[in-house]
């Protein structure tokens, strides 16, 4: 019992990811997403993304230490994208989430990664950022496979939406044909 203690207490845990944030040049949210309650009222979480952005939007480098967590971070353009986790979080796997949700985001939108594109297509950006990432439990990291998510996805929505209104189409020409007898 005694060495099963000691074995436990060295295992680490699997929720390595705390948030990630997508902010524009502004320090304004486009997307934020927050596994645990570090920061539990919305808030909190503007104010803690505020100060983020004021401690990196001018700073060279990719890494900080900030408000007792890790976040790595990349500007491009007219956005800041944030990956954080625990003080003692490796910062190469909070550096590899990061680029992984970077490269697939640039994977779906097949154009400059810009503010508007990314609101043009949110759903597929939130869809990486799911798959990504669960709950803090890091799921996925190969770009190639989370944007193709991302796609079937949206082409799936669009044949289902095909579907209902066709069925809308179909069910209006039956109400029409009955109210016309």
């Amino acid at each position: 019992p005694v060495l099963a203690m000691a074995v436990s207490s060295d295992v680490g845990s699997l929720m390595t990811i705390k948030g990630i944030c997508i902010l524009d040049n502004d320090g304004q949210r486009v997307v934020c997403k927050y596994y645990d309650d570090m920061f539990p009222t919305v808030k909190e979480q503007r104010n803690f993304e505020k100060n983020l952005f004021q401690k990196t939007q001018r700073a060279n480098s990719e890494i900080i230490m900030f408000e007792g967590i890790t976040c790595v971070y990349r500007s491009n353009i007219d956005l800041f994208f944030y990956v954080f986790g625990s003080s003692t979080e490796n910062e190469i796997i909070l550096a590899d989430v990061l680029s992984s949700l970077f490269q697939s985001i640039a994977l779906v939108l097949k154009e400059t990664v810009e503010k508007s594109s990314l609101f043009e297509h949110m759903d597929a950006i939130l869809l990486i950022i799911d798959e990504l990432v669960d709950n803090g439990i890091i799921l996925e990291t190969d770009p190639n496979v989370l944007s193709r998510t991302a796609q079937a996805s949206k082409e799936d929505s669009g044949l289902s939406e095909q579907s209902l209104a066709s069925a809308m189409n179909q069910a209006g020409g039956l109400l029409r044909s009955f109210l016309t007898k």
